[in-house]
């Protein structure tokens, strides 16, 4: 999303026939890419809190197929309300996505749940080999035939090393205003850096590029791509069990209960078996005071979870809270209600 954002505000200083962007145009890029992004955001997030509003205080949750089909109809209003003001279309739609996670998701029906769910993931799954395989056709037809392979070596070598560059400082800022267990290790760090670059919307964008040097943009673009898809990808794997740093896949018929007692989430005590780790430790400072006008006012309007709220004190004098794995507290609840 930063990197179509990005792209939009240097189209519009790009002049192919030779560099034309002074000092004075400087500032107002910045301005552009800034008021784009907030601007993206604002639209993303507030089509996102209407669909909660409408989900939460409507029977909508009555007629599944309606339901699902009105959350599509909301998120391509989301990315076609956005391009029409020439914004961000992908920012908005990634923001409204966050917000309908932390509202909406609370409001649909079971079944509407499980069929957005579904339908998405394969969707996404669809439309990501679809763009790879557009790629792979690029190459083997002979598409491309001014393929610059210094500028394509190079071009790979500074890609790597910039995100060299924010990877390790950024991780060792992170580190610095973190606890010792919940530190980024530097294995990790390493494969942060390793196992990234794979740039299908870097290569989207490309083909969008203006200019007589467009095909060398796109050409050194998919070259990146494709080393770090096959490269990169296929040596991820290996480098996380070298490092010892992979971790065991779970079955997918594992049920819950197995799952929450492997992983010491149950406890004997009958009055709250499952808040004591189900919930996270009251936030303070702004985040704190956001969690709080979150819990108090927002959710009251737009949906959210209900069960475990955030500040809610426990027998033990401790105060936690958590929104997402209150479906998991409701979900054995319920089963040892059925139980009795």
């Amino acid at each position: 999303a930063v990197a179509i954002v990005l792209f939009k505000t240097f189209k519009k200083y790009y002049n192919p026939s030779g560099p034309n962007l002074t000092e004075s145009e400087i500032p107002a890029a910045l301005l552009a890419f800034v008021s784009m992004t907030f601007f993206s955001i604002l639209v993303g997030v507030a089509l996102g809190l209407l669909a909660s509003f409408i989900y939460k205080h409507t029977s909508l949750s009555d007629f599944p197929k309606l339901e699902t089909s009105l959350l599509f109809c909301f998120c391509y209003l989301t990315y076609a309300s956005a391009e029409a003001m020439e914004l961000s279309g992908i920012m908005a739609l990634f923001f409204n996505g966050i917000v309908l996670s932390h509202y909406n998701s609370y409001n649909l029906s079971q079944t509407a749940h499980v069929a957005s769910e579904q339908i998405f993931a394969t969707l996404a799954v669809v439309t990501e080999t679809t763009v790879f395989l557009y790629m792979g056709m690029g190459v083997f037809t002979g598409r491309f035939r001014n393929w610059n392979i210094r500028f394509s070596i190079l071009a790979l070598i500074f890609c790597n090393f910039g995100r060299l560059c924010n990877i390790f400082p950024l991780s060792f800022l992170a580190n610095r205003c973190r606890k010792q267990k919940k530190r980024i290790p530097l294995k990790m760090q390493f494969v942060l850096w390793f196992a990234g670059l794979r740039g299908a919307i870097a290569f989207a964008l490309a083909e969008d590029m203006p200019g007589p040097n467009k095909e060398n943009y796109t050409t050194a673009t998919l070259s990146i791509c494709m080393f770090t898809t096959v490269v990169c990808g296929g040596f991820t794997e290996k480098i996380l069990t070298t490092m010892g740093m992979k971790q065991q896949g779970m079955d997918d018929d594992e049920d819950d209960e197995s799952i929450f007692e492997r992983e010491g989430l149950v406890q004997d005590d009958d009055e709250y078996p499952l808040q004591q780790h189900l919930s996270r430790p009251v936030y303070e400072g702004i985040k704190g005071v956001w969690k709080h006008f979150d819990d108090v006012y927002l959710r009251r309007y737009f949906g959210g979870s209900q069960k475990v709220q955030s500040g809610a004190d426990f027998p033990d004098g401790t105060s936690r809270g958590n929104y997402e794995l209150s479906r998991q507290v409701e979900h054995h609840q319920d089963d040892d209600d059925d139980g009795q």
